[in-house]
């Protein structure tokens, strides 16, 4: 790939690959640097490698006394049947290189270079900010065609958003000033038929047991227990399973990270035959309840599809939309992972709806963590 030595030679920067375990200082720039999110967290190196089975290359730059000036996660997701990609960070919402943004184009030039070498057929970085895209790697935003060259090969997609909504710092102050009437009434029909949310780490079964069958219904392999059940273990109190009940029964269930200052559900489902009483309308507001009152300066509804029928759900909230620049190089120039809902996989998202449900809890897991 063009470049990467350029970028090598130009710089005092040391790119290395990092073979420790979770440690503090990268993890402290995953909380203090411009675009770190809780998807660069160390720890998501044991669920990659230990819990899913795949190949991870979490590279550092370091200036000449060894200080760390930058971080990049990257993990190859390799399959015959859905193909070899290379990404920061698959499963998850946001990824790419953080640090200076001297570090940050050393890194991309690496990443390119591995992507080369592996011989992947899709390398994407999941930034969260464009100040972690390097001018040398990603053509600029107000160019007409954002296509790559040999001097800018990767391309920035635009194909997902995020809404993030500020929190106050009362929940009274939340609740009557920052919601609207409307969705205060829909947050109150649950709590009018008796519904009611638990949160804590022993909630990790019955969300898993929500999230199942969710997954089933929209046609889609649900991503393997293990991986839910081993976070509490690495993420301690950073991460949050909620569900909710009508009466002993999981109805609705979310999973969410601190990180950051911000907190953002990342997983959250809803049975269909309970959607009258509006179950995922209490789930969000106990999780977006529970983020202010542990400290979080906003709420991050996770990343969706503009103007589609999550991106509605999410608005409604009051937040507003953040693009996100994820960036893909490709040989062949198809810069984009599976998308279940097109081509090809349509088909199969209609068969996989009929199936019972037991068969997808066992079929789905190994599909599942092959689709970053």
């Amino acid at each position: 790939m063009k470049g990467t030595e350029r970028d090598a030679e130009s710089s005092a920067l040391q790119v290395i690959e990092s073979a420790h375990r979770p440690n503090e200082a990268w993890d402290r720039m995953a909380e203090e640097a411009p675009g770190g999110t809780y998807c660069h967290l160390a720890g998501w190196h044991t669920i990659m490698t230990e819990v899913l089975g795949h190949e991870a290359h979490y590279l550092e730059a370091r200036n000449p006394e060894g200080g760390l000036e930058g971080i990049l996660p990257l993990v190859r997701v390799k399959s015959l049947l859905f193909g070899d990609y290379l990404v920061s960070v698959p499963f998850l919402n946001y990824g790419g290189p953080i640090g200076t943004p001297e570090a940050c184009r050393v890194l991309t030039g690496q990443a390119l270079q591995l992507a080369t070498e592996r011989g992947v057929d899709l390398m994407e970085l999941r930034c969260r900010s464009r100040k972690q895209l390097s001018s040398d790697h990603v053509r600029k935003q107000e160019d007409e065609e954002d296509a790559a060259t040999p001097e800018s090969p990767l391309v920035v997609t635009g194909r997902k958003i995020t809404v993030v909504l500020p929190l106050p710092d009362e929940v009274d102050k939340l609740w009557k000033g920052t919601l609207r009437s409307k969705v205060r009434s829909q947050v109150r029909k649950p709590m009018k038929e008796g519904l009611e949310a638990r949160i804590g780490p022993d909630q990790v079964e019955p969300f898993y047991e929500v999230f199942a069958q969710n997954m089933r219904d929209l046609g889609t392999p649900v991503l393997p227990v293990e991986l839910f059940r081993a976070l509490p273990r690495v993420f301690d109190d950073r991460v949050v399973f909620c569900v909710v009940y009508r009466d002993d029964e999981p109805v609705a269930g979310g999973c969410g990270f601190f990180c950051a200052g911000e907190f953002e559900i990342t997983w959250a489902s809803a049975l269909r035959e309970h959607s009258r009483a509006a179950p995922n309308m209490l789930l969000y507001w106990e999780m977006m309840k529970h983020a202010l009152e542990t400290g979080a300066g906003a709420f991050n509804f996770g990343r969706c599809s503009p103007d589609g029928g999550s991106h509605r759900f999410k608005s409604q909230w009051g937040g507003h939309d953040e693009p996100l620049p994820w960036t893909a190089w490709a040989p062949d120039g198809a810069v984009e992972t599976p998308n279940p809902e097109q081509g090809k996989y349509a088909l199969a998202v209609s068969l996989w709806q009929k199936l019972p449900l037991p068969l997808t809890r066992v079929l789905g897991p190994p599909l599942a963590r092959r689709i970053p």
